[in-house]
């Protein structure tokens, strides 16, 4: 691996020591061309020496948006600089997607396995995306139960011989929509008795014990708790 210039945006001081320790000892290739502890001083190194990576704490005086936005503009203005997230902010998940809808190249939680060789060397070869371990295992979680709800779907939509437009029904019943409404979707080829029709159809399907007093905002807590509709997903189609 060829040398690479480097900055470090951190602001408390201890912690600065220590992730130039982790470069001097474990990143032997890694020149540490300045550190930044706020705004100013970061662009004014930015101006001053392009580097090749942006080590970046998101929690800078207090604030975690600063982070984002120091991510965000210096990826407009200089795209091929690597920045790579290096945050105490462990439990943050939104702040996790910010910075990678800013365009962050990876997040480094400072728990675990923290800064290593190999998680810098694959941000600076091109790898998109590069996490540590504490971070993996949740997006791993999160994969799985996405997967899982998938799959709930699917069986539902089987075993209670639910079709397309019955999806879009009870989806949109959910979303508050009225019969009416639901006939103006692009695509819908009912008219509001036919969508009658089919709602008593669905009580039937979904009520065997019984449908009595089974009304549209029933059906559609029953629609849920079947896993027919998803709760996660309940986005409305174009009109």
């Amino acid at each position: 691996m060829q040398n690479f210039k480097v900055i470090i945006v951190e602001d408390v001081p201890l912690e600065l020591k220590g992730t130039e320790g982790i470069i001097r000892h474990e990143i032997p290739e890694a020149e540490v061309i300045g550190t930044a502890d706020n705004e100013a001083s970061y662009w004014k190194l930015l101006k001053n020496q392009v580097p090749d990576l942006v080590l970046l704490d998101l929690g800078l005086g207090g604030s975690t948006t600063v982070g984002v936005e120091l991510c965000r503009q210096t990826k407009e203005l200089h795209s091929q600089i690597k920045v790579l997230i290096f945050t105490g902010e462990i439990l943050n998940e939104k702040l996790w997607v910010d910075v990678l809808d800013a365009g962050a190249d990876g997040i480094i939680l400072k728990t675990g396995e923290l800064l290593t060789r190999h998680d810098v060397i694959s941000v600076l070869d091109g790898k998109q995306l590069v996490f540590n371990e504490p971070i993996l295992r949740k997006i791993v979680e999160r994969f799985k139960r996405s997967v899982t709800s998938q799959i709930a779907l699917q069986e539902a939509a089987v075993n209670y011989e639910i079709d397309e437009y019955d999806e879009r029904f009870l989806r949109h019943l959910a979303l508050g929509y009225t019969k009416d409404q639901i006939t103006q979707l692009r695509g819908m080829p009912f008219g509001v008795k036919s969508l009658e029709k089919r709602q008593n159809e669905l009580v039937q399907k979904l009520f065997p014990d019984g449908t009595s007093g089974v009304n549209a905002t029933r059906l559609v807590v029953r629609a849920l708790e079947l896993r027919i509709i998803d709760i996660d997903n309940l986005v409305a189609d174009d009109e």
